[in-house]
């Protein structure tokens, strides 16, 4: 096939995606970009599932690791910063091989996601600091105050989304409601990209789910998460301490759980988790992604001719 503009990989956790990414990035001499909003955390390369050296298969990967988890980051985060990744890899020749779990990275990629303003430290600093040390509901009814129909529909047990909408309401002084309406900028074009989800069968992606912890836990995990449990309470209450499999080790650690039962939580967090970025990606992707079953039998000179599904 002619050589795409990008390629998209897309899908649900432990389906097979990085080592695809990798495959097709070295087909096309392409260089893999991270689109998983984990993946992007420092110290977390064994729970969020990092490709590691041996991994990548000497393929260049970025946006991989390169975020303080104390920092505040987003979908509009991550496209401000592949916007001036693109150009660098345009220049070079290479072909931006997207690859995560994330279906909002993938609507900012396409223009399906508001170009939402910087949040200024000052603001943020305030309501992140609130978040974490007055309760959810707390905030929730200062959002219901200030903004009701976001009130409405962010639930009350969500602090993240909460806090979030806080900001985003303080630095723009309008409701979510007019700053959402999917109408931002595509960064790439569609139409010369090949865009993949993968949707394996489920009962092998559980056994895939249930092996992959297993390794993670060989690899240390464990000591993984303890290392990160020491960068302090903003690092763990952001969104990288949602991290499957971090509070179940920490739990474990705390005497709370025994192993085998912090494993068990954290597999089936992971199976719950994968369940919902199957419904998205089914809702979300339309027809013109291309819904595969088997990464490994992938093969880029062939897709043009595949019927979508």
């Amino acid at each position: 096939m002619e050589k795409p503009t990008a390629i998209l990989i897309a899908g649900p956790t432990a389906s097979g995606k990085s080592a695809l990414a990798v495959r097709l990035a070295a087909q096309v001499g392409g260089v893999v970009v991270n689109a998983d909003s984990m993946q992007v955390f420092d110290g977390l390369r064994i729970l969020s599932a990092r490709p590691t050296k041996a991994e990548m298969g000497g393929v260049e990967h970025r946006l991989y690791g390169h975020v303080d988890p104390a920092a505040s980051y987003s979908a509009g985060a991550w496209a401000r910063e592949v916007e001036p990744l693109l150009r660098e890899l345009f220049d070079r020749g290479k072909v931006a091989v997207f690859c995560g779990g994330t279906g909002l990275y993938f609507k900012a990629l396409l223009g399906g996601l508001d170009d939402l303003p910087e949040i200024p430290d000052a603001i943020r600093r305030r309501w992140r600091g609130r978040g974490a040390t007055e309760p959810p509901e707390v905030l929730h009814a200062e959002l219901a105050r200030r903004d009701p129909a976001a009130g409405a529909t962010i639930r009350p047990s969500d602090p993240l989304r909460i806090v979030r909408a806080l900001e985003l309401v303080e630095t723009t002084g309008r409701p979510l409601g007019e700053l959402r309406g999917g109408k931002g900028r595509a960064l790439i074009d569609p139409a010369g990209a090949c865009k993949l989800v993968l949707t394996p069968d489920r009962a092998v992606l559980r056994e895939r789910i249930s092996r992959r912890f297993d390794m993670m836990l060989a690899d240390g995990a464990l000591a993984e998460a303890r290392a990160f449990a020491a960068r302090g309470e903003i690092a763990l209450e952001g969104l990288a301490g949602q991290a499957i499999g971090l509070r179940e080790l920490l739990a474990h650690g705390e005497g709370k759980l025994t192993l085998n039962e912090a494993r068990d939580l954290a597999v089936t967090r992971s199976r719950q988790y994968a369940k919902r970025q199957e419904t998205w990606f089914r809702n979300q992707f339309g027809d013109d992604w291309l819904r595969v079953e088997n990464a490994e039998a992938v093969d880029l000179d062939r897709l043009a001719g595949e019927p979508r599904r």
